[in-house]
């Protein structure tokens, strides 16, 4: 699948719908533009790994899809109002539980670490249909705005690959910028989420203290911390901070 500047959520969601796209062609797309990347004279490193079953989840979502298409009488509709994030990838930042998953806050000390369940933002996501395809790139701790300390490295601008793309959450900023997420979740404390969003050209939110469960965050601030979104869209926020708000 060629993403062009319009790689939103809504427009996927109608691709999906009307069959014009997959969950498995759009997790494909990705895994092919971060594996074409790392092949670059300045790679992006955005992505610290990809999960191994996220095709499989992708698969899944596409099989649900055709049922729903198959059994007609606004099935598909209904289908989509229950999962509105329905096979659609999103890029997790290395701070956030994700069940199985490694967790290293980009630091040597949690080098090895597997999470033993799924943040709250996590498990809604899911819930609403999302894919999570991976990890991402941060300052170590989320100590940082600019994405360059890290023991994977620095994350570079997808605009500009002499520049940083801000941080802490600028791998997840990154691999939305450059198509390799459809959307990316990140932490902010004071700016860690909207400076790399504004770095790389995207959108990014900190929601009001509260309304996001921090719950499988790894803490940096505990009075400040909240989960953010990045997108392409102001409306690819929405329907993400819908299916995540809300006391867990």
């Amino acid at each position: 699948m060629n993403h062009s500047a319009q790689y939103t959520i809504k427009d996927m969601r109608e691709a999906l719908k009307s069959g014009a796209a997959t969950s498995s062609a759009l997790v494909a797309a990705s895994i092919k533009t971060f594996e074409a990347d790392k092949g670059a004279a300045l790679p992006l490193n955005a992505f610290l790994e990809l999960y191994g079953d996220a095709v499989q989840k992708a698969e899944a979502a596409d099989a649900l899809i055709a049922r729903a298409r198959a059994e007609g009488g606004g099935a598909l509709e209904r289908l989509f109002a229950e999962k509105p994030l329905l096979g659609l990838p999103f890029a997790n930042k290395d701070n956030i539980s994700a069940k199985g998953k490694k967790l290293t806050c980009a630091s040597r000390i949690l080098e090895g670490y597997v999470a033993p369940y799924n943040a709250t933002v996590i498990e809604r996501l899911e819930a609403a249909g999302a894919i999570p395809l991976g990890r991402c790139n941060q300052d170590e701790f989320a100590m940082g705005s600019s994405t360059e300390y890290s023991i994977y490295g620095p994350t570079r601008n997808p605009i500009n690959r002499e520049y940083v793309s801000g941080g802490s959450s600028g791998g997840s900023a990154a691999a939305v910028a450059a198509n390799q997420a459809l959307f990316s979740i990140g932490t902010e404390t004071g700016g860690s989420v909207r400076l790399p969003a504004s770095y790389c050209g995207i959108y990014g939110l900190k929601p009001t203290y509260g309304v996001l469960s921090r719950w499988g965050v790894v803490a940096y601030g505990s009075s400040l911390d909240q989960v953010g979104i990045m997108g392409h869209t102001p409306g690819d926020i929405a329907y993400t901070v819908a299916s995540m708000c809300g006391a867990d």
